[in-house]
């Protein structure tokens, strides 16, 4: 999907991130056209018949597609380097449409164990009510991996890094695995954003999106993208998305695409204001630990920067005093505020336990490392030095 000039020229990531997808009307506009409208007009009932059996080229109704929709799906395609995507309401409607579209009873899903809360309720929950079965293995031991698959294994699910804890899992290693089995090998890589890490150069198969966090990056709207091969989309999940209807609103589209032309910038100043209050907190006397994939003292942050381009804009780390430290040291704050979501220009802080991950047992969260003092910290693109200063005040 990758645009290129009119001399031949292939453009970079960071450009298609501004002119990827766009398709003008007559009007000549420079900022992207706004189509907001259900459905489309035929010329004949000719032309709605040839449009309906996918004779000609055009759009039929906007649960299966509109041009502003289209636009970001494209951007999104170039900037990652897939061949194709869709786009859906929410980024869980995109991991749970990656693959309830491709599984089917008697399947196997192997996924990491350490998942963002909603994802591992579909792994764990959802999927077996339907008759796939699954697995959850320490992400980290690629010989758990290889131990678990099945013959009936048809996709690898992981994050990485994961959240909350920031585990770092070799994507190339896996994804032969998976390609070993037969299986498709899907990734949430919301953390790191296309951005920081483009799982397909490393050999996944599908990367899914919350387009709700940094893509959007303002705490504005809501979307999710899924993006894969031609033919992924074309035999999975472009009919299975039309038929059950996740459709992302064009207006989010619009918000989406304008957004998406600042992506590199804003994520690029995230991860370096959240370097420097991880360095910050990992010198502190009030904190037990620090987890963030750019520290040298992160247990994989060799294989994380061999992946990444920087270590993102997550910190997650443990306030000493248990539930009760890391409570009061949040409602200290007064520049980040206490809010579960992430990827926003504001900096944001939550404590998983009670949170994101408060339906996992208390022995499941533990196994995890999610132990009552961990907090984790979205950082924001405010000036790094006032970050430092609010936590500053409130660990005293």
């Amino acid at each position: 999907m990758s645009k290129t000039t009119r001399d031949g020229r292939t453009l970079r990531p960071r450009t298609e991130a501004v002119h990827g997808g766009t398709n003008r009307t007559a009007f000549g506009e420079t900022s992207e056209a706004l189509f907001l409208t259900s459905g489309y007009v035929y010329d004949s009932m000719e032309a709605a018949e040839r449009r309906f059996k996918n004779e000609e080229p055009g759009f039929v109704y906007s649960r299966f597609s509109n041009p502003t929709v289209r636009a970001f799906e494209e951007r999104m395609a170039a900037l990652e380097g897939a061949e194709d995507a869709r786009a859906t309401a929410t980024g869980m409607a995109a991991v749970t449409s990656a693959m309830l579209c491709y599984l089917k009873a008697g399947d196997h899903v192997l996924s990491s164990r350490a998942l963002f809360g909603s994802c591992r309720y579909i792994v764990e929950d959802l999927l077996p009510r339907f008759g796939v079965t699954s697995t959850l293995v320490d992400g980290r031991d690629i010989d758990a991996w290889k131990k678990a698959v099945q013959p009936n294994t048809k996709i690898l699910f992981l994050e990485t890094p994961s959240n909350p804890t920031l585990e770092v899992i070799d994507i190339k290693a896996v994804a032969d695995i998976a390609h070993a089995a037969g299986a498709k090998l899907v990734i949430d890589n919301v953390f790191a954003t296309p951005t920081l890490q483009r799982p397909m150069e490393f050999g996944a198969d599908v990367v899914v999106y919350s387009a709700t966090k940094h893509i959007d990056g303002q705490g504005r709207c809501l979307g999710g993208v899924v993006l894969a091969d031609q033919q992924f989309i074309s035999d999975y999940l472009a009919n299975f998305l039309r038929q059950t209807g996740p459709s992302l609103s064009p207006f989010n589209a619009w918000v989406m695409l304008k957004s998406l032309e600042t992506l590199d910038l804003r994520v690029r100043e995230h991860a370096r204001n959240a370097e420097a209050v991880a360095r910050f907190l990992e010198g502190h006397k009030g904190i037990e630990r620090v987890f963030y994939p750019g520290l040298p003292s992160h247990p994989q942050h060799d294989l994380a920067m061999s992946q990444m381009e920087a270590g993102g804009n997550i910190v997650a780390f443990e306030v000493k005093g248990g539930k009760a430290g890391a409570f009061r040291f949040s409602n200290a704050l007064q520049v980040v505020k206490i809010s579960n979501n992430l990827g926003d220009s504001k900096s944001l802080i939550t404590h998983p336990a009670t949170t994101t991950h408060q339906r996992l047992t208390p022995e499941a969260r533990e196994e995890l490392g999610i132990r009552e003092g961990l907090l984790r910290l979205s950082v924001g693109l405010e000036d790094s030095a006032d970050l430092i200063e609010d936590m500053e005040r409130a660990l005293a």
